[in-house]
C-alpha cells in the first residue's frame, strides 16, 4: 500500500483501489479516486475543487451527516460500522473536548478503514476521546498541530498508549502548527511504534 499526505490532512492510498480522505489543495485533474471519504465540511478537509480534480466517473463519495445534502453515495454516522463494496470501516467520533472549533454534536467522524488486510485510522479534527482510546489500528493518521486539534505533546502520548504499527502526524505545517512539530513528535513516541514524516520529512 503507498501512503501519501498530499498536505496538511489530505491523504491518498493506494492498492487495489485509490482512496482519498479530505482532500485539499488538488489543483490538476488527477481523476484516479476509486473512494473519497470526508471526515467534516470545513474548508480544508471539504474542498469541492479537489473532490472534483480527484473524482472520475464512477467515483464513491462518503460523508458524514453535516454533507448529507452534498453529492454522495453514503451518509455515515460516527460511532458505526460500515461497508461499502469490498471495503470495511468504522467511524470514529471526531470531536474537540473543551474547545469549541469542533463541538461532539456536529457529529464529524475518523474513520478506520480496513484496506488489504491492514487498519487506516485517519482521527480527523479531534482532541484525544475515549472512542479514539479504544481503537485497534496498524496506521494511525494523528493531528499534531493543536489549536483546532490534540498538540505535539498530546498526540505523542496518544500514540504511544495506542501503540499502532506506523503513526504519521498530520494538521501542522500550514494552516496552524510548526513544519517543527514533526520532528518533536518523532522523538516523543516510543521507538518501537514507526513513525513516518510525510510532510516537510
Amino acid at each position: 500500500m503507498k501512503v501519501e499526505v498530499l498536505g496538511h490532512a489530505s491523504i491518498k492510498l493506494t492498492g487495489k483501489k485509490v482512496v482519498y480522505v479530505d482532500p485539499y489543495q488538488v489543483h490538476v485533474p488527477l481523476k484516479d479516486a476509486d473512494y473519497i471519504f470526508i471526515t467534516h465540511d470545513h474548508y480544508d478537509h471539504y474542498d469541492e475543487e479537489s473532490i472534483q480534480n480527484v473524482r472520475k466517473e464512477n467515483t464513491k463519495i462518503i460523508v458524514p451527516t453535516c454533507l448529507k445534502e452534498k453529492e454522495n453515495q453514503l451518509v455515515v454516522e460516527p460511532g458505526h460500522s460500515y461497508v461499502i463494496d469490498s471495503i470495511s470501516f468504522d467511524t470514529i467520533p471526531s470531536y474537540n473536548i473543551q474547545k469549541p472549533y469542533h463541538p461532539r454534536g456536529k457529529d464529524y467522524v475518523g474513520y478506520n478503514i480496513c484496506l488489504e488486510d491492514e487498519f487506516f485510522y485517519i482521527m480527523g479534527d479531534t482532541d484525544r476521546t475515549p472512542e479514539a482510546d479504544a481503537v485497534q489500528t496498524d496506521y494511525c493518521f494523528v493531528p499534531i498541530g493543536g489549536t483546532y486539534t490534540m498538540n505535539v505533546v498530546e498526540a505523542s502520548a496518544y500514540i504511544n498508549d495506542l501503540h499502532p504499527k506506523v503513526a504519521i502526524p498530520v494538521h501542522y505545517g500550514s494552516i496552524t502548527g510548526s513544519i517543527r512539530l514533526a520532528d518533536e513528535f518523532k522523538e516523543r513516541v516510543q521507538k518501537d511504534v514507526k513513525v513516518e514524516i510525510k510532510i516537510g520529512g
